[in-house]
């Protein structure tokens, strides 16, 4: 399944399945993020998306037109969960989020989830919550890896 997509930026977007050989772009993506700079820069300071996670997992980016990954989002099928979602620095704002999350919600909907769990980083629970996620607690820190509480919501999947 591929989307197709025009950014504001005017630039063609597709959205594929990631494999082994995104793991370095991907990798880069999330520790290059400015949205974990300061208290957040520990989380994903030795984060990998390794191959082997790309394989079990479904991980799907946003490509543009010359190759470049804009973005990507991994959803777990049991339990049900966005496990990663990162849009890169420069494309912030182009509707590539959104894409995404559209993406994801086809992709739950044919695995047969009902919902998708979210575990967000603090700044991006608007987001989620712009795209239909709805708050149903906070998930507690976890130190050392993780310093803070973070929001916990739920994406409906509604029925094709």
């Amino acid at each position: 399944m591929t989307s197709h997509i025009t950014s504001r930026g005017g630039e063609a977007v597709r959205v594929r399945r990631a494999d082994a050989r995104d793991a370095k772009r991907l990798t880069r993506l999330v520790r290059s993020s400015r949205a974990y700079e300061g208290p957040y820069a520990d989380m994903v300071a030795g984060y990998r998306v390794g191959p082997d996670y790309i394989e079990a997992h479904e991980v799907h980016a946003a490509v543009g037109a010359d190759g470049r990954v804009l973005g990507f989002y991994a959803l777990l099928l049991v339990p049900p969960e966005l496990d990663l979602m990162f849009v890169a620095d420069e494309a912030q704002g182009l509707g590539i989020g959104r894409l995404l999350i559209a993406h994801m919600t086809d992709r739950a909907r044919a695995a047969g989830l009902e919902r998708v769990r979210v575990v967000s980083h603090p700044p991006a629970e608007g987001f989620y919550r712009s795209v239909g996620a709805i708050r149903v607690g906070t998930a507690r820190a976890n130190p050392p890896a993780v310093r803070w509480d973070r929001p916990e919501l739920e994406i409906p999947i509604p029925v094709g």
